[in-house]
């Protein structure tokens, strides 16, 4: 493992897959799984108006927030908005979250491989120091931060699902990035690593984000269908020229919803990437208000934001339709 900041992982990050094995908690008709904000205000506005959107067509959606909800989010009132919604709601820790209330020699705790160029791991490090120096001044938020588990299992329609906010084994694994998964065919370590996960875990599906770039893959372990599920990020853009985040949506109800990207059914329920389509306008203003041309989110991330990464949904989309 690298020593080098934003490139190596706490041990305290660590957890064995059989963590995620005991009792679940319930929930019924639908959730859906948020990582990946990272402090977009207009995002989360349009996730709970999404929610609202639901309730009025009779469908009862439950939010779980798996990780990262802050990261451009440097402003006190924007700060403040953000954990107090998201902490409203179930949640659990990214590595942003288990820095802002316990920093290490870990910098942005990423845990970034060695395909991410060194200046990205810098700038993410440097982004993580100014948005601490807020956090300081909120010891509240801090110790609630400080609360929230690193993972959770959930059981819905009698599916076991893991949500966590990296991989099986740490808080900051890249194991279920796209990148990654796009190699378990031709890597049989790989294959066996997620055999093993899903085993030890006992679970059906790992939803995960980090690594933002969303993925939706199927696999049959044990003969029963699995499936591991990335939303990429819910408060940036996802897509080549596609400007909306992503959640995911997992619910009893197996109708396809109308604005789905792609989806599948394992069991009784049914799960799909579906947009945020957050006001992008809105959004870029309060960005490039805190995050200003020379600052180190605006070099890595304002292309995102205009142009989404060179990534599509056919590439995402990796289940059969046998």
């Amino acid at each position: 493992m690298s020593d080098v900041a934003g490139r190596n992982c706490p041990l305290r990050y660590r957890y064995a897959p059989q963590a995620l094995s005991g009792a679940a908690e319930q929930f019924t008709d639908t959730v859906y799984i948020i990582g990946g904000l990272y402090g977009n205000i207009e995002a989360l506005q349009t996730v709970l108006a999404m929610k609202q959107a639901e309730r009025l067509r009779g469908v009862q959606v439950a939010l779980i927030f798996n990780g990262d909800h802050n990261w451009f989010n440097v402003d006190s009132p924007t700060f403040t908005w953000i954990n107090d919604e998201v902490l409203s709601h179930r949640a659990i820790q990214g590595n942003v979250e288990a820095e802002l209330h316990e920093a290490s020699d870990a910098g942005c705790g990423c845990a970034y491989p060695d395909y991410v160029d060194d200046a990205t791991v810098q700038r993410s490090n440097a982004i993580m120091t100014q948005l601490q120096q807020r956090a300081a001044e909120f010891p509240r938020l801090r110790n609630e931060l400080r609360l929230l588990p690193m993972h959770l299992t959930i059981e819905l329609g009698g599916i076991r699902i893991a949500v966590v906010h990296g991989d099986a084994e740490s808080l900051a694994g890249w194991a279920f990035a796209a990148e990654r998964l796009s190699n378990n065919d031709r890597d049989p370590q790989a294959q066996q690593r997620i055999e093993h996960y899903f085993s030890s875990a006992d679970v059906d599906i790992f939803a995960s984000s980090h690594t933002c770039l969303p993925v939706l893959q199927e696999w049959n372990i044990d003969e029963r269908k699995r499936l591991v599920v990335n939303n990429g990020s819910a408060g940036m853009p996802n897509f080549l020229g596609r400007r909306f985040g992503i959640l995911t949506r997992i619910s009893e109800r197996l109708s396809p919803p109308n604005d789905s990207l792609y989806g599948a059914r394992i069991g009784a329920v049914r799960v799909d990437a579906i947009p945020v389509r957050y006001d992008h306008r809105a959004w870029l203003r309060r960005f490039t208000t805190q995050w200003p041309e020379g600052s180190a989110a605006h070099l890595s991330y304002y292309g995102r934001m205009i142009d989404g990464p060179r990534y599509s949904p056919s590439q995402a989309f990796r289940v059969s339709t046998r």
